[in-house]
């Protein structure tokens, strides 16, 4: 079986426009237990995708690929230097989360980024092994591996911060067959804070109850994120107020954090802010091909004619104003 030095991996991932990459062992993780017990709780809404055989999968990379020896964790960062939504407040203006901006979707930017990855790892080694690539849509607990790796710490509000760069970052995975010395796991470093918690407008991150695992976690049920990209029907009532004029996720339990106010922003001009605060008149008067020709290739696409429609609607009526 063929090693190849971290050192080396993490010099060729900044190489393909990484800028974090570390090593976790592809071995079953404990923190499946949580997120089991996530799923019980019903925290992940009308998300069925994440439960079932995908809930399985996601305990052991193995699952994905048997002869996986490492997990390859890399981060891109997205940040932009556009204002944070609790810093812009021009009326009438609708909010997409910042990941959202960019005029392609971001899937494609990472996978081609991956495929070069693996090309360089490829003339490195000097000849084939195993692998497969893994943005978000894939069953793994990206996020654990990547805490293994050594690339953060999982905050209080699910993401993962690393201490100089900040929670901007897109995460992605390579499963290898190679053998890859791993990266141990950096301690966390919220501590007391609570600010994302005080920030966040419908009270969506809250206690996980457990002394064995994370301190707090994200009730999807209650997320602006879940409320506007992955809930199906109408919003509930008691909500709708919290969501205020976000169309498209939403980002401000990441604006808030400490550890974010040094984020870097991104060279990369596939993340360019295509997409900033759009006027919501201009989103409400988009019809079905007009929402496919606006949105059409973009992660914004993700909500649907009738899903996006309903968030204009809601933001619209947060400003006192109806959808025509």
């Amino acid at each position: 079986m063929a090693s190849l030095a971290p050192e080396v991996v993490k010099r060729l991932a900044r190489d393909c426009g990484f800028e974090l990459a570390g090593i976790a062992r592809a071995e079953p993780l404990p923190e499946a237990a949580w997120y089991a017990e996530w799923l019980r709780r019903g925290y992940a809404g009308d998300m069925r995708y994440l439960g079932g055989d995908r809930a399985a999968a996601r305990t052991d990379a193995r699952r994905l690929l048997p002869s996986a020896r490492s997990v390859i964790c890399l981060g891109k960062l997205y940040n932009t230097p556009e204002p944070h939504s609790n810093r812009f407040s021009a009326p009438g203006r609708g909010w997409i989360s910042r990941y959202a901006w960019g005029a392609g979707d971001y899937h494609h930017t990472i996978r081609k980024s991956l495929k070069a990855l693996v090309a360089m790892l490829r003339a490195t080694v000097g000849g084939p092994f195993d692998w497969k690539g893994c943005v978000d849509t894939a069953p793994l607990l990206e996020r654990a591996y990547a805490r293994r790796a050594g690339l953060g710490w999982i905050g209080k509000n699910s993401c993962l911060i690393h201490q100089g760069l900040g929670s901007w970052f897109f995460l992605a995975a390579l499963l290898v067959s190679l053998e890859i010395e791993a990266d141990q796991p950096p301690p966390g470093r919220c501590g007391s804070c609570t600010r994302c918690i005080d920030a966040c407008p419908t009270q969506a991150i809250i206690p996980a109850g457990r002394t064995d695992g994370p301190s707090h976690t994200v009730d999807s049920r209650r997320c602006i994120s879940y409320l506007t990209i992955e809930l199906q029907g109408e919003m509930p009532d008691g909500l709708r107020a919290g969501v205020g004029r976000h169309v498209f996720g939403c980002d401000i339990c990441q604006e808030v954090c400490p550890w974010n106010r040094k984020s870097p922003v991104t060279e990369d001009p596939a993340f360019r802010a295509a997409n900033f605060a759009p006027p919501l008149e201009e989103l409400a008067r988009l019809d079905a091909e007009g929402f496919r020709r606006r949105f059409g290739g973009t992660a914004v696409a993700r909500a649907g004619t009738d899903g996006f429609r309903r968030n204009v609607s809601v933001a619209l009526a947060n400003e006192g104003r109806k959808l025509e």
